[in-house]
Parts: structure tokens; C-alpha cells; sequence
């Protein structure tokens, strides 16, 4: 979803009497990001950090954890690929059911579904991951889609990329309340109450915003589409990025779910350093996502994965050699950098390469991302399962350093090999 060649309309930025504050440009990019940070600081990652409490509570295992993980990526799946395949196959419910209505559908089943977690029944745990992962997919695509336009017709579409510091302000704000609940020794039920109440709360500078159409536009009138670069455009093209974007989910997938664990594992008994890694990472995806918005629109946006691929890549090594408080701390910064930026690129180019139909192939990408996410806690419960545990997350950090590796490589050939036109 990019900034300056997301939208594929053209409307020129409202003249005439004020704005209500609730439709300025600066509210529709919090809106986002606190929509963002409920769907993937809670929906998605609100497990990562309270993972370690509910080994400790005992109420589930490590290989179960990896598990409850994969149930929730295949959510988010399944969740993309729906909403890849909605304006086609219902186009009439979608026209009834617009990515606004969709994106506050999303909120509230992350916020019922974060609160069912505390209920002590194991059994319905998965399913409720499950749900979970695919209220996160909805919520990310079609706020993000909402957001892009709105802000485009608004005369701002810079500011799009803000929104994607929600997930990283989702994660400082889970890790560090899961690490005083931790000081606390309260319970991981009590975690997961903390977390829906906190949805509440963020939800409450969405609603007011995220209403109604990104633009009204005549009957009939169909967006134009914006130009592509070169041969970009080729079928060949496509599925370079797509794969390539798929790799992305498995090159972080491990550090994102196991980080407090690992850390745990590797550093001496009573460390209160395990528990403040994660809010590191959450404040570099901020960071990054931020600092993804000041790349000029015309910088070819392959390049740019590749160097992002490449440093993340870089922490997950970091943390592999030097498991100690500062290299856990300068890995969880590095994965977190690239992290949204990735996303926010990676949309990006799946609009550049097919603007006619640009949110089915985000969603379509999306889902390839969600396959490789997939596949990385069950490689690490079955690494874990023939090894010791340092020996397992080891092993399965460094396959997620090389699907980077390999990521990185395919851009680099795809921008080579279909170079963008200016």
C-alpha cells in the first residue's frame, strides 16, 4: 500500500469548507495505525509475550504453543485469501460490505476473540486462534485499503505509510504490559483480559473515522488504473514477487513467536532482559515504518525488499552468535526495522505490477506471505522434537535467515531482469 502510487483514482484534494476533525488527514492515519495495532499487536502477536506465562501456568507445552501459532496463520490465511476472492466471487455483498464495515467487523471479533482466550478451556483454543488469525487478515487489508484511497482524495497520500506503525505500537504496549504482569506473577488468563480491554481502548479512536466509503464516485465510473514500469507488469513478474513476499513470512515467522523463549532460554535464570526484547522489537517495526515513508515514489521498490530481506537477515544471525542482553537487543531491533517495511513495500509492488486489480493481488500475496508463516512454528516444534532446545530454535533460526537470503535474491534478479521504467 504505498504512498504515492497506491491509489488508482484520480481526485484532486477537497477545497471548500473545513473538514470535521474526523475526516483530516492526520485523524484517518492514527485511525489506522490504532486499527492496526489491535489487529496485529493483539489479534496476531498478543501470544508471543504470553507465551512464556502460560508455560510457566502449565496450562499448555511448548509443541502445543507452536501449535496454537499455526492455527492462527492459517486464520490469517484463509482470512486473506476470503479477501482476495470476495469482490469476485459475492461482488454484491461486497458493495453492501465495504472495506470500512469489513475492517470494524474484524476489530470487534479480535477483541471477543482475545477475551474468549482466558477462558480455561484448552479444547477451544485453537479454533479461537484459528479465528483470530483470519479477523487480523481482514482487518489489515481492508483498513489498510480504506486508508490509502482516503488519504489520496485527501491530498495526502505520504501519510499512508504511518498507518503500518500500528503493529510495532501494538507490540511495545502488549510486551511491556505482559512484562509487569510477569513482575506481577499474574496469570496468562489475566494477559489475555489485559489485552481485549486494551482493544477496547484503542478501538475507541477508530470508530469515529473508519466509517462509510474511502470516495463517492459517479455511477458507472470505473477507476483508472495507474501505468506500469517496463515488463514489470509480465505474469513472470508476479510470481517472483510472490514467492519472494512468501519468503518474508518464514524468514521472520521464528524470531516473531519464539523471541521471549529463546532469550529465556539462553540468558541466566532471573535476567529481567528476556521480557523487554519484544517491546524492543515492536519499537523497531514503529521505526521502520516510519522511516519506509521518506523513500522517494520513484525508487524501485525490489531494491529496497532486498535491502530490508538483507537486514533482517542480519538480526536473526546476530541473535544466533552473540546470545547475550546486548545481541538479543540489537537482533530485536533489526528484525523489528524491516518488519512493516517489508509489508508496506511488498503491497506496494503487488500494486505497481497489477493496478487493474491491485487488492486482490495484495490479498493473493498476502496469502502466499501467510503460507511461509505457516510453515515456520511446526518446523521448530518437530526441530525441537529431534534436538535440544537451543540446539532446535538454532537450527530453525538460521533455515529463516536463509528463505531472507533467498528472498533477497529473487528481487535483486527480478529488478535485474525486468528493470522499472521511470
Amino acid at each position: 500500500m504505498e504512498p504515492q502510487a497506491t491509489p488508482s483514482i484520480d481526485v484532486p484534494a477537497p477545497r471548500g469548507p473545513a473538514l470535521h476533525w474526523s475526516e483530516r488527514p492526520h485523524a484517518v492515519a492514527l485511525a489506522g495505525m490504532l486499527a492496526l495495532a489491535v489487529a496485529m499487536g493483539v489479534g496476531r502477536f498478543a501470544f508471543t509475550p504470553l507465551l512464556p506465562m502460560m508455560l510457566h501456568d502449565g496450562v499448555l507445552t511448548l509443541t502445543e504453543g507452536s501449535w496454537l501459532a499455526t492455527a492462527n496463520y492459517v486464520g490469517y490465511l484463509l482470512g486473506a485469501l476470503a479477501c482476495m476472492a470476495l469482490p469476485w466471487v459475492a461482488p454484491s455483498f461486497y458493495a453492501r460490505w465495504h472495506p470500512a464495515r469489513l475492517a470494524r467487523a474484524g476489530l470487534v471479533a479480535t477483541v471477543l476473540l482475545t477475551l474468549a482466550m482466558a477462558l480455561p478451556v484448552a479444547t477451544a483454543w485453537p479454533a479461537l486462534r484459528f479465528a483470530a488469525g483470519a479477523a487480523s487478515a481482514f482487518v489489515l487489508l481492508n483498513v489498510a485499503a480504506w486508508c490509502m484511497v482516503r488519504l489520496a482524495v485527501l491530498g495526502r497520500p505520504a501519510m499512508g505509510g504511518l498507518i503500518f506503525c500500528g503493529p510495532g505500537v501494538g507490540i511495545v504496549l502488549t510486551g511491556l504490559a505482559a512484562s509487569a504482569m510477569v513482575a506481577a506473577q499474574w496469570r496468562a488468563a489475566s494477559g489475555w483480559v489485559v489485552f481485549g480491554v486494551l482493544s477496547v481502548l484503542l478501538c475507541v479512536g477508530v470508530w469515529p473515522v473508519v466509517r462509510g466509503r474511502a470516495v463517492k464516485t459517479d455511477a458507472g465510473a470505473q477507476p483508472r488504473a495507474a501505468g506500469q514500469g517496463g515488463n514489470a507488469g509480465t505474469l513472470a513478474a508476479r510470481g517472483v514477487h510472490a514467492v519472494a513476499y512468501g519468503l518474508a513470512g518464514l524468514g521472520y515467522i521464528v524470531t516473531a513467536t519464539f523471541l521471549p523463549v529463546i532469550a529465556r532460554a539462553a540468558l541466566p535464570s532471573g535476567s529481567p532482559w528476556p521480557d523487554l526484547f519484544w517491546p524492543m522489537f515492536g519499537a523497531g517495526v514503529a521505526v521502520g515504518a516510519a522511516l519506509s515513508t521518506r523513500a522517494p515514489s520513484a525508487w524501485d521498490r525490489r531494491w529496497l525488499l532486498l535491502a530490508a530481506y538483507a537486514l533482517q537477515a542480519l538480526g536473526i544471525v546476530l541473535g544466533l552468535v552473540w546470545p547475550t542482553p546486548a545481541g538479543f537487543a540489537l537482533s530485536s531491533a533489526l528484525v523489528g526495522l524491516p518488519f512493516t517495511a517489508i509489508t508496506f513495500y511488498g503491497l506496494q509492488e503487488a500494486r505497481r505490477l497489477w493496478p487493474q486489480s491491485a487488492d486482490s493481488f495484495a490479498s493473493l500475496v498476502t496469502a502466499v506471505y501467510g503460507l511461509g508463516q505457516i510453515a515456520g512454528p511446526p518446523l521448530v516444534a518437530w526441530l525441537l522434537a529431534h534436538a535440544d532446545a537451543g540446539q532446535g530454535f538454532a537450527r530453525g533460526l538460521a533455515l529463516a535467515a536463509g528463505a531472507l537470503v533467498a528472498g533477497a535474491a529473487m528481487y535483486g534478479w527480478s529488478a535485474w531482469r525486468w528493470p522499472q521504467r521511470a
